[in-house]
């Protein structure tokens, strides 16, 4: 199986890397539209900032090429929100795989920090993405902005109010937390996604 990762002007895209090598799959690191089209698997995942990573994605033609993708995709962090429709960072169309409008978490109390850093639990579990995952795992969280709940959302996770920790529509998965900092549940998750039919 070739499983590739898009290349753009992300932080964190290592991590992914590792956590895939430690599954025993060697990614490909591509921004090549032929190679991320042959691939069986893609991921785009990252940490940045919404405006100035869309303004390099659509340079790069990375935005066309990423609706183009028939295979199965999982959007990780960043990767979640950039395939929404619009985020208030920034004030950014994004490439609008999902109808949805990314949110920026605005406190409501002392206690409440922004970013969320740190792990937090997921509920609510739809689809085989999270088969032989439990109802209120952990996972490990780092971002100022969120997806709300909609048709899409597959996972939950409370902070300040419930948003979407992930979503499917088609074979377009995200992941709003970091899989790859999860431990085993998140080597779960991502081999789950490896083996989706």
């Amino acid at each position: 199986m070739q499983v590739a990762i898009v290349k753009y002007n992300a932080g964190n895209i290592y991590s992914v890397v590792n956590a895939l090598r430690r599954l025993g799959v060697e990614p490909l690191l591509t921004d090549n539209a032929e190679e991320l089209q042959r691939a069986d698997r893609i991921l785009f995942p990252g940490q940045g900032e919404a405006s100035t990573t869309m303004a390099y994605i659509r340079e790069h033609k990375l935005d066309e090429i990423i609706r183009s993708l028939k295979q199965p995709v999982l959007g990780i962090c960043i990767g979640q929100q950039l395939l929404c429709r619009h985020s208030e960072e920034g004030d950014t169309d994004c490439i609008g795989i999902f109808p949805v409008d990314v949110k920026r978490f605005q406190p409501q109390r002392h206690e409440d920090k922004v970013p969320q850093m740190g792990w937090n639990s997921i509920y609510d579990l739809k689809t085989p993405l999270f088969e032989g995952i439990k109802e209120e795992e952990f996972i490990y969280n780092v971002h100022s902005f969120y997806v709300p709940e909609n048709e899409f959302t597959i996972a939950k996770c409370d902070y300040i109010h419930p948003y979407s920790a992930s979503m499917h529509k088609d074979n377009f998965y995200t992941c709003q937390f970091h899989p790859e900092k999860s431990g085993k549940v998140g080597a779960k998750i991502i081999e789950n996604f490896l083996n989706l039919k």
